[in-house]
């Protein structure tokens, strides 16, 4: 007689870091009938396990912005080695998003909710308007202006520490009740630990760089802090300005948000422990 093992199969929680040109996208969070990189993973889970659970990721980025390192998280019966999945979602997602890694993570394991850190990257080609590359225009600001590198430098540095950031926190249509339409409360409170430019010689000319890394980040939180240092580096603002827009908590104080082309999720850091 043939019997049959009908124990449910044991869940297994997943991590993967993926890597993303956002040019094509609507962004990271599903859409119907909208092309995003989380409606991408999960159809690419349909097709490789038969199961469709939905991939949360460390950050909802925006359409048009860019990963190097982002984290997603979800769950699955399917008992696929972890080498096979990576191989089999590489396979089937589109030349845009490759997935780098991929592991089973202990229970409980969450991409956003456990992250502690995240860093971003933003590009800027500065005077460059009408003579950025083609192969580069999709990954980086070029802005028409020459920016005062010593006035960007001195504004980064006014961002490190605790500081409430209400200033350059836009609106999130996300966080809206069904109920009333009103957005939900939330703290505009984090902390940074790093903020600063670089500059990078390319064939157009230097490309400035800034990178941040913090706690976390509002909703077009680091485009919106672009924005204003380019301001600073145009001349309109003295760095000193910084500390002026962030006591105010007035959005319309801070500068425009800068485009997401230029936008890079670098890095999200875990505890060890929990990873």
């Amino acid at each position: 007689m043939v019997t049959h093992d009908l124990q449910p199969r044991a869940m297994q929680d997943w991590k993967i870091v993926l890597t993303y040109d956002g040019s094509d996208f609507r962004g990271w969070q599903v859409q119907p009938g909208l092309p995003t990189i989380q409606g991408e993973l999960q159809s690419a889970l349909g097709r490789i396990t038969g199961e469709t659970p939905l991939p949360q990721g460390s950050g909802r980025t925006d359409a048009g912005v860019h990963a190097l390192g982002q984290v997603a998280s979800f769950t699955l019966a399917a008992p696929i080695p972890p080498e096979n999945l990576l191989r089999a979602f590489n396979r089937t997602l589109p030349p845009a998003i490759r997935v780098l890694e991929a592991s089973v993570v202990p229970h409980g394991f969450h991409a956003r909710h456990d992250a502690v850190a995240k860093t971003y990257e933003y590009r800027i080609l500065p005077g460059a308007a009408d003579r950025c590359a083609p192969f580069l225009a999709r990954y980086v600001y070029a802005c028409p202006w020459k920016l005062d590198y010593a006035a960007l430098v001195a504004a980064a540095e006014q961002f490190v520490g605790e500081h409430d950031f209400a200033s350059f926190a836009a609106s999130d249509p996300d966080l809206a009740t069904r109920e009333t339409g009103a957005e939900e409360p939330q703290s505009t409170v984090r902390t940074v630990f790093s903020s600063a430019w670089e500059e990078r010689p390319t064939a157009e000319g230097n490309q400035l760089v800034y990178r941040v890394r913090g706690n976390g980040f509002l909703h077009h939180m680091v485009r919106n802090l672009v924005g204003t240092m380019v301001e600073i580096g145009r001349g309109f603002w003295k760095p000193e300005a910084v500390t002026e827009i962030l006591a105010v908590r007035v959005r319309s104080a801070a500068g425009p948000t800068a485009p997401a082309r230029g936008l890079f999720l670098h890095s999200v850091e875990y505890d060890s422990n929990n990873q």
